[in-house]
């Protein structure tokens, strides 16, 4: 699957599915971000009071990290994700 590169971008409250993405030098601002496991790379960004959402592979392994006490619990996932492969804008 290719890499999307998002570079100098501001995003914000947007809900967006970061798998297989690059950002460079980015804001995310308000948004809702959903991650499942796969590649992600962030270089000199900054989340602004971003809501993570975990699914698939990363959220049972922050489900372990939270049962062997490396983590506090998350709160409840929002119950409508974007669809996997939605664009930004």
């Amino acid at each position: 699957m290719p890499i999307t590169k998002y570079e100098n971008i501001t995003l914000s409250k947007q809900s967006c599915v970061i798998e297989e993405c690059c950002f460079i030098n980015c804001v995310l601002s308000e948004c809702h971000l959903f991650y499942s496991g796969g590649d992600l790379e962030a270089l000199n960004c900054r989340f602004e009071n971003c809501h993570w959402h975990f699914r698939g592979a990363a959220l049972k392994t922050m489900q372990t990290l939270q049962q062997i006490g490396i983590l506090k619990p998350l709160p409840a996932p929002v119950s409508t994700p974007p669809k996997a492969g939605s664009q930004m804008n």
